[in-house]
């Protein structure tokens, strides 16, 4: 069965292909047109029989179309992530991942693909208004970003309710790991860490978030797919446990030896109505539908993320991505 996998060259979409590809799935990776040709965190399958790598635009539905053909599921994780950037331009945040997510539903109801499953992000429930959140909370949107996302989703359950379309929405709270981008909080404070053990410079540190460590989110993407009870369901992705960011900061700091002072940095700081405080999972809808639980402890998760982000250090430059 071939899949296709939207996004498959970033942080989470190429943990995913290798998931995939180690259950033995055939995996048609799509994403974003570069004129090299770029295979990015998936450079390792190049020769790789069960991959095939197909380069367009998640906003382009003829590309979308065309990627699809032949495959039985898709795995929709190409967005445009980060907040800070939609601030700068919403409309680019509303044409990925709205846009993108109506791409990927039309062409998929064409293919009559067997799944569609479509991630969200915990970004979606806004500050928690109770703990721990659970998949009826409500959403809140404090970023254009997280306005995009809940819009994706009503979108993609407007074509399970309208169409009898078999979709599955996976909702992961944070998640790290390897590979991740520079600018995502636990890899900018390593590498900071890294090159600099004097000062790091960090925006708001008190709030809290739920980090999954990447495999185990990838393990929870796959026993979704697997699963028959979830169609038409939002899956919550967590593990019912918190860290705020100064508390992240002191546990990488004392794994590296290190004592840097923490600069807050005004231009990473989020206006007060759009600061999301508090993020923590209710986890028990995956655990009772498809018998997931993490794996990893998160101390285990953040050692092993820094030992990637110390041998593959010479890949990031500091000034390039302002860190």
């Amino acid at each position: 069965m071939k899949i296709l996998l939207t996004g498959a060259t970033g942080f989470i979409g190429s943990h995913l292909a290798d998931y995939l590809l180690k259950k033995r799935l055939k995996v048609v990776a799509f994403d974003r047109y570069n004129p090299n040709y770029n295979l990015g965190w998936l450079e390792h399958h190049k020769k790789n029989k069960n991959i095939n790598f197909v380069f367009g635009d998640i906003r382009d539905y003829d590309s979308v179309f065309k990627a699809m053909k032949g495959c039985k599921a898709v795995f929709h994780l190409a967005a445009l992530g980060g907040i800070p950037y939609s601030y700068e331009s919403p409309l680019a945040y509303y044409k990925t991942n709205v846009e993108g997510t109506y791409n990927v539903l039309e062409a998929a109801k064409f293919h009559k693909l067997s799944q569609i499953i479509l991630t969200s992000t915990s970004e979606t429930y806004g500050t928690a208004q109770y703990t721990p959140i659970d998949e009826e909370h409500p959403m809140r949107a404090q970023s254009p970003y997280s306005a995009s996302k809940i819009s994706a989703d009503y979108l993609g359950m407007s074509y399970w309710n309208s169409f009898k379309m078999p979709i599955k929405i996976v909702r992961p709270f944070n998640v790290f790991g390897p590979r991740q981008s520079p600018r995502a909080v636990i890899p900018s404070i390593i590498i900071q860490s890294l090159c600099n053990n004097k000062k790091i410079n960090l925006g708001n540190i008190t709030p809290t978030r739920d980090y999954t460590y990447v495999t185990d989110t990838c393990d929870a993407f796959y026993k979704i797919y697997k699963s028959k009870k979830v169609f038409g369901e939002i899956i919550n992705v967590g593990t019912n446990k918190e860290f705020s960011i100064s508390k992240i900061a002191k546990k990488i700091f004392n794994k590296l030896e290190v004592s840097p002072k923490i600069v807050n940095d005004e231009k990473r700081i989020r206006s007060k109505k759009s600061e999301v405080q508090r993020l923590l999972c209710n986890n028990k809808k995956i655990i009772n539908l498809v018998n997931w639980k993490p794996k990893t402890n998160f101390d285990d998760g953040l050692i092993e993320t820094i030992k990637w982000y110390q041998f593959n250090l010479d890949t990031f430059d500091p000034d390039i991505y302002h860190i």
